[in-house]
């Protein structure tokens, strides 16, 4: 493979997926596209904006005008699609713009290999990232497999449902390569701070209350950002066509738990007296539609591509904070603007 477009490569997951191809395949470009939304954000990618085999274009993938025109330009042997709307609360109050970009968008992505790739299905490939979220939710036991039912509960969630099935569906009725995978919750550096871990590293480190929803007795399975990227990369290179793979850590926690555990962290890495941040946690509304709890089975990607976590939790999660402290002006970049007024709405006492 010559080319390759990351698609979201300026958000999250999307910007280590970006710097790890670009730091371990010199010999291939790495075209980035992002809208550059609230979530994206060209900083996070700053260490390697000067690599030769790097470049960044600015387009929406809702402009199926402006996919075609640059998939006719550039010829991609591959695609990995991240771009998404991904928060379970902005999906709530705003479902329309999640159809627009993750189902709308992903069509367009899917017509665009279509009409290119024509006559070289076999040589090129589209990698569907996903969500554990699509399957629902799961009582006290048992976990998520590669063929547990889809049963999607938020707007987000069904329209990441919506996007699988019409990459399947690709796959299926015109013999494009696919590749899906579904991945538990992340967590690591560069995350916008709408989500919880990182809201809470930084509203701790401002003395500012700590939003936990309900009772906190949500269970979620965390896996650190870069074991995510570098199990995209093992499914990518190796996965057969069609396949889907499950990506999690193992590693449940309550989410009143987890808020514990940052907080300990939290008041060691301030010098601050033991106990102090979790007075500031406050019990919030409860999400509409909140699963109870998520759990992801990687069984297959364990044995059939030698892929494993990495990191234990604890270890993670330390890293985390450390680069939250350590990158207070990309915080504040972050945090300024409009995000004041979401949170403001967002997050009411109950």
């Amino acid at each position: 493979m010559k080319k390759i477009l990351i698609t979201g490569g300026a958000g999250f997951i999307g910007s280590h997926v970006v710097r790890r191809f670009v730091n371990t395949y010199p010999d291939i470009e790495i075209v980035n596209l992002d809208k550059l939304t609230y979530a994206g954000n060209l900083a996070n990618l700053n260490d390697i904006e000067g690599q030769s085999n790097y470049r960044f274009v600015k387009a929406d993938i809702t402009d199926s005008e402006e996919i075609n025109a640059l998939f006719r330009e550039e010829n991609f042997d591959a695609v990995i699609h991240l771009a998404a709307e991904s928060h379970v609360d902005r999906s709530i109050t705003d479902p329309t713009a999640f159809v627009m970009t993750n189902v709308i968008g992903t069509v367009n992505l899917l017509n665009a290999a279509r009409e290119f790739w024509k006559g070289d299905y076999d040589k090129k490939r589209f990698y569907h990232v996903s969500t554990d979220e699509v399957y629902g939710a799961l009582g006290e036991t048992g976990m998520f497999t590669e063929t547990t039912a889809y049963d999607p509960h938020s707007p987000y969630s069904a329209s990441k449902a919506s996007s699988d099935h019409f990459v399947r569906a690709y796959h299926d009725t015109y013999g494009l390569d696919v590749v899906i995978s579904n991945c538990s919750n992340n967590y690591g550096s560069h995350h916008f701070p709408e989500k919880l871990i990182p809201l809470a590293i930084n509203n701790i480190k401002n003395n500012k209350p700590v939003p936990v929803y309900g009772k906190g007795e949500n269970v979620r399975d965390w896996l650190w950002v870069e074991d995510h990227a570098r199990a995209i990369d093992v499914i990518f290179h190796q996965a057969k066509t069609g396949e889907t793979y499950n990506i999690g850590g193992h590693n449940e926690w309550k989410n009143i738990d987890l808020i514990m555990l940052l907080c300990k962290i939290m008041d060691e890495k301030l010098a601050r007296e033991p106990g102090s941040s979790a007075k500031l946690i406050t019990y919030v509304t409860d999400r509409a539609g909140h699963d109870l709890r998520y759990a992801i089975d990687s069984t297959k990607l364990q044995e059939k591509l030698d892929w494993v976590p990495s990191l234990q939790f604890e270890e993670g999660l330390a890293k985390t904070v450390d680069w939250y402290l350590e990158n207070e002006e990309w915080l504040e970049n972050v945090t300024s603007g409009q995000y004041k007024k979401y949170y403001e709405d967002q997050y009411t006492e109950r």
